[in-house]
């Protein structure tokens, strides 16, 4: 009995051991999985299927994939991520992808360019590519046929490189003619190296755009990660990790055209379900392991923070507009996001908000619990997407058993991980309806298609072909298609055509007065919008102009609001006191009518108090204009400026608006406060200010001592 005891105990303890020894051991993350295998993994929305296009070895580590006008299939490969490549080393390529026997797949592979230093994205330009890879941007060209660039031109350089997530990317051109790029705010002294005596641009809080035919380049307002989808018009949507969805609708150029506005940040999230997203995989363990972490760290200092491990966004990437015509009509103009932590795929619905200029992002119907496109396979990392000349939408899959920088990941939890681990594997898919025969992948050489009919192709369903159609009418230069295009601008029946012509003749300096005021007229907004931006070009066009004060859309108010801001006419100012009674509510407005001098002139506040109609009712968000305004007015500080404010601060109605005077009186000596006017007291000033002190009391005679102190008086 003793011995069957100890037996059963040796065995029991035995037991017990193997089984500690398998859960230290048991592996905490899965391995990869072949194409084949990984396609079982897929749950993608009815009527749709996914195929595999491109895989190891043809394609590793890809991180963009586009078809230049040939049909031709280019693919940067990230073989660096996630680290820094010293310099003269980076492994990053450029590979040109071929399906020679028209199956449907990928099946023959050439590299067309490598040693690239963390390259991330890529443009069709004059035969060649216009590439990304931090800190230039590049034109790489084969000369010879071989699919091998044998041109390598630094266009631009200087640009942030330390982190491959978080670096110039997102390569785009727009209809305006302008190439645009995600910066995400980094810092940078960015200077075109062909043209020396151009300014040095300083980056930071910005992104880019670029015309490369001109030598212009600006910064561009927004921080984009790692996604940029403009849709028809050229309105702007990016990705940065958290946020999938972002929407700037005020450009650069104007935020800063005077240095006084109380911010030039524009970044608005758009989405209207926040973060939540329904992935179809565990966490893996170290993100639950920090995430743990993180939590226990915000209890036990009290604070009201929330640390998600899944089902929230926290890697989105690569933003993408469907401008195709091969999925159903409801389908064009989704914006697909992929979320690499999530490994799925997100489509937003973009709808104007009422009387606004701004976008919403939607979940679409029958997607209001799950995403378009989801996998089990945690290896699944939807870095980007590109829509084809064949209307097809493909997904750019990573295959990478991790993907985070390292940096952001304890010590003790990097020990099991292998960061490299998935730089051998890499897939393209196809995104294609069901139950539709699939559209041959080989497509019309354009190149060699002549000016009328690449007119033509302006009026494409598929924004692919016509942003192909008129890079090359730009390219070839050719200005005997200019009557064509007047034709087509004037006429055709799709507002979309009319843009493309519109400004393929800008590109080719076939613009004038006439067929700008004729396009101020269109039925369409995105036609009238586009064309006062263009009427800036002409002071004959303001007349017309301020009559549009109350147009129907939005849209169009707010880039007139914008735009008008460039004229220097005293009515000017009588638009800009119509558009703020109208609009002075919202904060876009607020800040298109501030960012001109005639906008946070003294003019137009006297206006607006005379005429009595916007200070007639206080709201939250009118206090808050009045605060930016007289912030502006302070940060100026011009002296005939304030003591035009004093003087309005005394008359009988403004006196008696407590709340008025106190938001504006606050914002005024913040401004002052930011002056970067630093000159003496002006005793003059002082002795005013004091004078409408005395007969102040409680809280307004309070702020103006506020006001006295950001002067300089010393109070005494």
């Amino acid at each position: 009995m003793l011995n069957i005891n100890c037996h059963t105990c040796h065995a029991a303890a035995l037991l017990l051991c193997g089984l500690l020894f398998f859960s230290c051991t048991q592996k905490r993350y899965t391995d990869a999985l072949s194409p084949e295998e990984a396609m079982k993994h897929f749950q993608i929305i009815e009527g749709f299927k996914i195929e595999v296009f491109a895989s190891e070895p043809d394609v590793l580590s890809p991180v963009d994939m586009v078809f230049d006008e040939q049909g031709n299939m280019y693919v940067v490969e990230m073989g660096d991520y996630p680290y820094q490549p010293e310099i003269g080393k980076g492994t990053g390529r450029i590979r040109v992808l071929k399906d020679t026997n028209d199956d449907g797949k990928a099946d023959t592979s050439f590299v067309f360019a490598d040693g690239l230093p963390s390259a991330t994205s890529m443009l069709p330009w004059k035969g060649g590519l216009i590439v990304t890879a931090a800190p230039d941007i590049l034109f790489l060209k084969d000369t010879t046929g071989d699919f091998r660039a044998d041109i390598k031109e630094v266009l631009f350089t200087g640009f942030f490189a330390s982190n491959s997530e978080a670096q110039i990317t997102s390569l785009r051109l727009a209809p305006d003619n302008w190439i645009y790029a995600n910066n995400n705010g980094q810092a940078g002294k960015v200077y075109a190296v062909n043209n020396p005596d151009a300014d040095t641009l300083s980056m930071g809080g910005s992104d880019f755009r670029f015309r490369p035919g001109r030598g212009l380049f600006e910064k561009e307002s927004g921080s984009g990660q790692f996604g940029l989808a403009l849709d028809d018009w050229g309105n702007r949507f990016y990705t940065q990790n958290t946020i999938h969805i972002q929407q700037a609708a005020i450009p650069w150029r104007y935020l800063h055209r005077h240095p006084y506005l109380p911010s030039d940040r524009v970044d608005i999230n758009i989405s209207d379900h926040e973060l939540v997203m329904f992935q179809k995989t565990p966490p893996p363990y170290w993100r639950l392991e920090r995430s743990n972490r993180r939590q226990k760290d915000y209890d036990e200092r009290k604070l009201n923070r929330k640390e998600y491990a899944e089902g929230h966004f926290t890697g989105a990437s690569g933003g993408t507009f469907y401008g195709g015509d091969a999925f159903p009509g409801s389908f064009y103009g989704s914006i697909f996001t992929g979320d690499v932590a999530g490994n799925l795929v997100h489509r937003d619905v973009l709808t104007l908000q009422n009387n606004s200029p701004l976008f919403v992002a939607k979940r679409a119907e029958g997607e209001n619990n799950r995403e378009f496109l989801a996998s089990t396979d945690p290896w699944f990392r939807p870095a980007n997407f590109t829509v084809g000349p064949d209307g097809y939408l493909y997904i750019v899959d990573m295959y990478r058993q991790h993907i985070e920088t390292p940096v952001s990941i304890p010590e003790d939890l990097k020990k099991d991980m292998d960061f490299t681990n998935g730089e051998q594997y890499g897939r393209i898919y196809r995104v294609v309806p069901e139950g539709v025969e699939r559209k041959k992948t080989q497509m019309p050489d354009l190149r060699s298609k002549t000016p009328e009919v690449l007119v033509t192709l302006l009026a494409h369903p598929n924004q692919w072909w016509r942003l192909q159609a008129q890079r090359l009418l730009l390219e070839q230069n050719d200005l005997t298609i200019v009557p064509a295009l007047k034709k087509m601008c004037a006429e055709h029946a799709d507002a979309r055509a009319r843009l493309h012509a519109l400004y393929t003749l800008e590109g080719l300096n076939a613009l004038d007065a006439g067929l700008i005021q004729q396009a101020l007229k269109d039925q369409h907004p995105g036609m009238r919008t586009h064309a006062i931006i263009l009427s800036e070009r002409y002071p004959q066009c303001l007349p017309q102009l301020l009559t549009m004060v109350s147009d129907s859309s939005a849209q169009v108010v707010l880039q007139l609001a914008l735009s008008l801001g460039e004229f220097s006419s005293p009515q000017v100012i009588t638009a800009l006191a119509n558009i703020t009674e109208r609009y002075g509510e919202t904060a876009l407005f607020q800040t298109a009518v501030l960012s001109s001098d005639a906008g946070s002139s003294m003019e137009l506040l006297k206006l607006l108090i005379s005429r009595g109609i916007f200070f007639k009712s206080g709201s939250p968000e009118k206090m808050a204009f009045v605060e930016d305004y007289l912030y502006a007015i302070g940060a100026r500080k011009k002296k005939e400026d304030i003591l035009a404010l004093i003087t309005l601060l005394s008359h009988p109605e403004v006196k008696e608006a407590i709340n008025w005077q106190l938001a504006g009186l606050e914002g005024f000596t913040k401004g002052l406060q930011k002056s970067a006017n630093k000159d003496k007291p002006d005793p003059e000033l002082i002795n005013v200010l004091q004078v409408y002190e005395s007969g102040a009391t409680g809280e307004i005679k309070s702020a103006l001592k506020a006001v006295r102190q950001a002067l300089g008086d010393s109070l005494q």
